[in-house]
């Protein structure tokens, strides 16, 4: 038969076109394991055997699964890292001093290697086949360090702190007296850094509701005020905030980055004598408000902040500037037309929203997504839910909407006593795990 042609329905390049996207049961088979996950989701249940508690670690902050799933780690308010095995539920090792202060994150380099960061100041290496002494302590930041990220490309370790900081470690050639290390980028309100799936894009939230995007990322080259290409500022679903000055309140006065003007980058700043001709410059600096629901006059603040593990969104928790009202919202990452010939354009949709509980108020409580990217788990008063796109938990590319829509409530669980701060889901196996502020981790699994 003749070729249907590039156009015609069924015709090769449909075809091309559905697989670039993701759609077809060929390209991906364990989407057709969809039902059997939602159902193995349906059925999980807080497993009391496996409920893990101490009287000394006070609040729970931050938990982290090894790459193989092998042992769960727990940051804890009063200086302890504890350490478990998730499926036996066997209590493995704690850390009493890990930090002198608070510890805030944990993150895993490989199946051995993992970082914590701490309000010492510090992060420490850690190896779990020896874990009476540190690797070493890592010295550079001024205030609170708050979240570790890892580039696989280039090995290198990358912090983010209070003190508006973002610090690149050569972990390579790191020694028992630290590691060799750079400041590589700085921002006033500075809460939250993430590195995109492959390392080519860096998020960096902050308190007075702006989010910055560092385009075609290079870690090796350091980023002073003034040296990057601002790309635009706006909205992500307006072009009329351009040139305001940020009315929203307190928390949205000043541009985040130190510069002179008093709010966010006009278009006399979307020019700069660094960009290549041609072509996009490195580190292009994006500078976004993202768009929350019932917030269009009020500032809000992104405590937390997550990446799709496919790279296709970011998912956010938003507090109101009066921390009356919090929000998960997930943006679809768009690629489109450039801005001008030189400048790439990476805006940000809404896609799905939904209301959060408003309990704890002052606590950042960290969510999450599967590992599959169809579900997403957000701390909820006493305990979690487990939301997804649509009710079938499809992929988001296969159930994307025309305009936003509500995220939909899977599953409740509740088996806490206190505010769930932190939860997460095991890389390996259908588990959850979540800790709140009294200090309690608990296990979600199947029960048939």
């Amino acid at each position: 038969p003749a070729d249907p042609g590039p156009g015609a329905p069924g015709g090769l390049f449909a075809w091309l076109r559905g697989r670039c996207l993701g759609r077809g049961a060929a390209v991906d088979p364990a989407r057709g394991t969809c039902g059997a996950m939602t159902g193995l989701y349906g059925a999980i249940q807080p497993a009391d055997s496996v409920s893990l508690s101490t009287r000394t670690h006070g609040a729970v902050f931050n938990l982290e699964y090894s790459p193989d799933g092998s042992v769960l780690t727990v940051a804890c308010e009063q200086t302890e890292v504890l350490l478990f095995d998730p499926i036996s539920s066997k209590h493995i090792k704690t850390l009493s001093e890990a930090h002198e202060d608070c510890v805030n994150n944990i993150r895993f380099l490989d199946n051995r290697l993992f970082a914590t960061c701490s309000d010492d100041t510090t992060i420490a290496l850690w190896d779990l086949r020896k874990l009476n002494t540190k690797v070493c302590t890592l010295h550079g930041h001024t205030s609170w360090v708050k979240n570790i990220e890892y580039d696989t490309n280039t090995r290198l370790l990358v912090t983010s702190g209070f003190d508006g900081n973002v610090i690149i470690w050569d972990t390579n050639r790191c020694t028992e007296d630290g590691c060799p290390h750079k400041k590589f980028f700085h921002t006033r309100f500075l809460m939250r850094m993430r590195l995109t799936p492959d390392c080519s894009k860096m998020l960096i939230s902050t308190s007075s509701g702006y989010l910055l995007i560092l385009h075609d990322l290079d870690l090796n080259k350091s980023l002073e005020v003034g040296s990057y290409p601002i790309l635009r500022a706006r909205r992500t679903t307006s072009s009329s905030d351009i040139t305001s000055s940020g009315s929203s309140g307190p928390r949205a006065v000043g541009s985040p980055c130190h510069q002179n003007n008093s709010g966010p980058p006009s278009e006399k700043t979307l020019s700069r004598p660094s960009q290549r001709e041609g072509g996009s410059p490195r580190n292009s600096l994006e500078v976004l408000t993202p768009e929350v629901p019932g917030e269009r006059d009020r500032g809000n603040c992104i405590t937390s902040l997550q990446l799709h593990p496919k790279g296709w969104a970011t998912l956010l928790r938003c507090s109101s500037n009066t921390d009356d009202q919090e929000w998960t919202c997930v943006y679809e990452f768009q690629e489109g037309a450039p801005v001008r010939p030189v400048s790439p354009r990476c805006s940000l949709r809404l896609t799905h929203c939904i209301e959060e509980a408003n309990v704890g108020r002052g606590y950042i409580k960290e969510l999450c997504f599967s590992p599959d990217g169809r579900m997403i788990s957000s701390p909820h008063g006493f305990g979690i839910r487990l939301l997804g796109f649509d009710a079938h938990c499809s992929e988001l590319v296969d159930c994307l909407p025309r305009e936003a829509s509500p995220l939909r409530e899977i599953r409740s669980l509740y088996s806490h006593n206190d505010v769930v701060l932190t939860t997460k889901f095991s890389p390996t196996h259908c588990q959850i795990a979540s800790g709140c502020l009294s200090g309690r981790v608990s296990l979600y699994q199947p029960k048939f």
